[in-house]
Parts: structure tokens; C-alpha cells; sequence
């Protein structure tokens, strides 16, 4: 055998050691980060945020330019008189009808323009299943922002919100199939398949569909049990890791921390979490309505071509908390779009503000 040199034997030892440390730092963030409390000092309710990540998804986040206003005749016909088969919009202006359409198509179908939803020479024409859905998501929109203030106050949602200038939202799912959640040994109840909805963990990752599809068929989200080893303890191992996936799922749609909406002391105390949780309860509720009145109902609308609008299931793409929130903790960083919009309310409109310079950190 040859013996190594001793001094040369710690050189590499040395080398060894820093190159390992570079690579334990490389998987860190980058410093400085800016913490913000936000609970009482001792209960770990902090945000931490970088500023470098949140200068580079500034521009995903911007509120689009708004429609100048709409110039009001007295006396000038309603746009239900004019155009044919305004099913929804027919009780506004002609001029502010005309603002809305260019507005949703700047908002959904920039490049295709009107033809997206609507057959050339024929406007009135419900032949394109596009016009078909963009009705019912109108509707659905109007619904929002009338009815589910709990939820989005009165900074409410438009097309845009989820949209962001593309036919297809970018965050949706579908239903999976009974197959695809099989392997050698059997079911793996959507467990040790790695998905972005979940962080990329071994948490189950079809988890919508428990939670989030319809009220009347959710799973309980819960961790631990209300009762000590009872038949009528619902709580178990698995539903907690379906739990913690639902969680991860929330965490990374709004870019926040567990403790945005928990106290880190008493996760399950509601008396001692942040008034951000009970406004994800009424989100809960909100998507839920959404997807079993709005989205689920369109299966039978959209065609199996082109693809992208059925999943796997024969299903219609559905909604989360990451189709409007995409990483942002308020869509659009809370800018109040739908004000400057009568069209997408039900109701009366709340009174329209000047366009607001987007917030970074909360």
C-alpha cells in the first residue's frame, strides 16, 4: 500500500469539508430576507419574505391598464335593445358593454380577439362552446363578487384574476383516474408521487377532489381528533397527511407560511389564530361553490379537442386557491381591478378608486 502524505491528507480533507459546506448553502436562500411579524412576539407568527423573488414575480402580478370610462348618453337605448341574445350584460349601456367585451378579450384572448367566442358575422350565435362557457363564467364572476364578499371583500375578482392574458387559466386540475393512482402493489392513495401541488413531497397529491370539489362530498380537514380513541373519531394518520398536503397546497398558492393563518403555539385553537383563517374558511367554502355550480357542469360543454379542456376523467378543469392567488397572498396583490367594472357585479358596484400601485409585502 502507499501511504498518503499527512499534510496532503488534510488538504483534501479540508477541500472536502468546503465543498460540502457550499453544497448545504447552496439549497438556502440568499440573505437578506425580510421578516414581518404578524402575531404576538413569543408565538413564531412570522412571514419571511425575499425581496430578490418577489422583485421577479412583480410583473405576473401587475393589474393590467383599465378601460377608460364609458362615455353615458341620456336617453341612449340599453345594450339588451341593440344586440341580440345578451343573455347577462343586456341592462348596461352600449358604450359599456362595448368597454367589458374588449376588456375580457384583452383579459382571456388577446392574440385571438373576438372570434375566440364568437362566430364571425354572426355575434348573436351560440355556436362556438367557447361563448357558451364565457357566459357562465360571467356569471360565475357576478356571483363572486356579489355574493361571496367573505371572501373577497370588496377588492373582488375579474377575468384577469385568473386568466392573466391566457385562454387557459395556468392553475387548474381535473379529477384523476382510478388508474393512475395504481402500482405493482396496489392502490397508492396518491401517496410517494411527487407533485408540485404538494411541494414535490411523498404527501398524497390528488387531494382536490376530497376537499375542494363540492361541499357536499369534502372530507373533514383535520389533523387531530376531537374525541380519545372513540369509534366517532374521524381523524386518523392518513387523513392527517391528506390534511397536511391540502395545507402545503394553500401555503404555496398565497406564498406564505403555515403561521399566516396559524398560531405556531396552538395550530388547532381558532381563538388564538390570525383573522386571515377564518377569511381561508370562507375561500374553502367559496371554491367549493365555484367548482360544483360554475366549473363541474361544463363537463358535458367542452369538447375532447383541443386538448386541455377535458381532463382524464371526462372532467372540466376546476379551480384552487392557486388560479387566482398564483403565489400571491391577495390575487393581483390586492389591486381592486373589478370596481372600475359595473358589468361583473350582480348588484351594485363599490365605488371606483383610482388605479392603486400593487403592494409587495403585506
Amino acid at each position: 500500500m502507499v501511504a498518503l502524505n499527512p499534510s496532503r491528507t488534510v488538504w483534501l480533507t479540508r477541500w472536502v469539508l468546503v465543498l460540502l459546506l457550499l453544497g448545504v448553502f447552496a439549497g438556502c436562500e440568499r440573505p437578506p430576507v425580510e421578516p414581518v411579524q404578524r402575531g404576538y412576539r413569543g408565538t413564531g407568527m412570522v412571514q419571511v419574505y425575499n425581496p430578490r423573488t418577489i422583485e421577479a414575480d412583480a410583473p405576473r402580478h401587475a393589474m393590467p391598464e383599465i378601460a377608460a370610462p364609458a362615455r353615458l348618453r341620456p336617453g341612449a337605448p340599453k345594450a339588451g335593445a341593440v344586440y341580440q341574445n345578451l343573455q347577462v350584460l343586456g341592462d348596461l349601456s352600449i358604450a359599456e358593454f362595448g368597454r367589458t367585451m374588449e376588456a375580457i378579450t384583452s383579459w382571456i384572448a388577446p392574440e385571438q380577439s373576438c372570434a375566440y367566442c364568437h362566430v364571425e358575422g354572426n355575434f348573436a350565435d351560440d355556436g362556438k362552446y367557447t361563448k357558451v362557457v364565457a357566459r357562465r363564467m360571467l356569471q360565475m364572476v357576478r356571483h363572486v363578487n356579489s355574493d361571496l364578499k367573505a371572501h373577497v371583500a370588496e377588492t373582488g375578482v375579474t377575468c384577469y384574476t385568473c386568466h392573466r392574458g391566457q385562454p387557459l387559466p395556468a392553475y387548474t386540475w381535473f379529477k384523476p383516474t382510478a388508474a393512475a393512482d395504481l402500482n405493482m402493489l396496489g392502490a397508492r392513495n396518491g401517496q410517494n408521487a411527487p407533485g408540485l401541488a404538494v411541494g414535490l413531497a411523498s404527501l398524497p397529491s390528488p387531494v382536490f377532489v376530497d376537499y375542494l370539489e363540492s361541499e357536499a362530498t369534502a372530507r373533514p380537514i383535520r389533523v387531530a381528533g376531537t374525541t380519545p380513541l372513540s369509534n366517532a373519531n374521524r381523524a386518523s394518520i392518513q387523513q392527517a397527511e391528506f390534511t397536511y398536503a391540502l395545507m402545503t397546497h394553500m401555503s404555496q398558492s398565497l406564498g406564505v407560511n403555515c403561521t399566516f393563518c396559524h398560531n405556531s403555539r396552538a395550530f388547532a385553537s381558532w381563538d388564538e389564530s390570525s383573522p386571515q383563517r377564518a377569511v381561508a374558511w370562507q375561500g374553502i367554502r367559496m371554491v367549493r361553490d365555484l367548482n360544483s355550480n360554475y366549473l363541474s357542469p361544463l363537463s358535458g360543454t367542452f369538447p375532447e379537442v383541443p386538448l386541455g379542456r377535458l381532463g382524464p376523467s371526462k372532467d372540466a378543469a376546476k379551480l384552487h386557491c392557486a388560479t387566482c392567488h398564483q403565489g400571491a397572498y391577495k390575487p393581483l396583490n390586492g389591486a381592486p381591478m373589478a370596481r372600475h367594472y359595473p358589468a361583473l357585479y350582480a348588484g351594485e358596484p363599490p365605488a371606483p378608486s383610482q388605479a392603486p400601485r400593487p403592494t409587495t409585502l403585506p
